[in-house]
This record gives structure tokens, C-alpha cells and sequence, in this order.
């Protein structure tokens, strides 16, 4: 069990997998503060000063009454509020991340098919490259 377990963990794949994991990790740092800090700020201006990370609805007040300026101070009272921003933000985030890939798989798909739309040469052109090999030795 445990040799199959080593031929599996040494897979080819399965290496791959953990590199994409890996800078799938570190891209994802990357877009979470590109929406953050940069997008999100500026759609908030572009609809009227909004920051979309505070919006929240209190569902229970926490021990110390609202209002509650920030999601942070209703979950710091001990309140209970849905914090529909962040799930904006989430989803911003998430559509940056597809679009990313789209654009990744997009290119790579091109690659392979301009890859495999090169054709093979034909028996003459193989013959011909034969023989000035042969004639080149000599």
C-alpha cells in the first residue's frame, strides 16, 4: 500500500496539481487585494462614496446598542448581522479570478490548436531531408 502510495504522490498530475494550488494561492492574495483595494474603492466613489465591505444588515443587536457604524463593531458587540458588502466583494473577486482563467485556458487553447495545425511533412520532404543527411556525413 504504501509503494502505491508513492507512485501515486509521484504522478505526474498530482505534482502539477500542487504547483496550480500553490500559485493558485498566492494569485488569489493577489486579486483579493486588487478588488479590495483598488476596485472596490473605486466602484464605492463611482456610486456615491459607498464601501461595500460595511454594508451589512444587524439581524440581533449585541450588548452594546447600535447603531453600528461598521460590520466589525456589531460582531465586536456580540451582534448578529448579515454582512451582504463582503458577499459583493466575494463575488467581485470571484468573477476577476474566472475572468483570469478564461483568459489563461484561452491562450493555452490557441497554443495547442496552432500546435497541432502544424502539419507534417510529407514523405518526399522526409525522403529529401534523408538524403542530404546522407550526403552531409559523407
Amino acid at each position: 500500500m504504501l509503494k502505491e502510495f508513492k507512485q501515486f504522490a509521484m504522478r505526474g498530475n498530482v505534482l502539477d496539481m500542487a504547483v496550480g494550488i500553490i500559485i493558485g494561492a498566492a494569485f488569489g492574495a493577489i486579486v483579493a487585494s486588487f478588488v479590495g483595494d483598488v476596485m472596490m474603492p473605486a466602484i464605492g466613489m463611482l456610486v456615491g462614496g459607498v464601501d461595500f465591505s460595511n454594508h451589512f444588515l444587524v439581524l440581533k443587536a449585541g450588548a452594546t446598542p447600535g447603531p453600528y457604524a461598521t460590520l466589525a463593531a456589531v460582531k465586536a458587540a456580540g451582534g448578529v448581522a448579515i454582512g451582504y458588502g463582503v458577499l459583493i466583494n466575494a463575488m467581485v473577486n470571484f468573477l476577476i479570478v474566472a475572468f483570469a482563467l478564461f483568459l489563461v485556458i484561452k491562450a493555452m487553447n490557441a497554443a495547442v490548436k496552432k500546435e497541432a495545425a502544424a502539419p507534417a511533412p510529407s514523405k518526399e520532404v522526409m525522403l529529401l531531408t534523408e538524403i542530404r543527411d546522407l550526403l552531409a556525413r559523407r
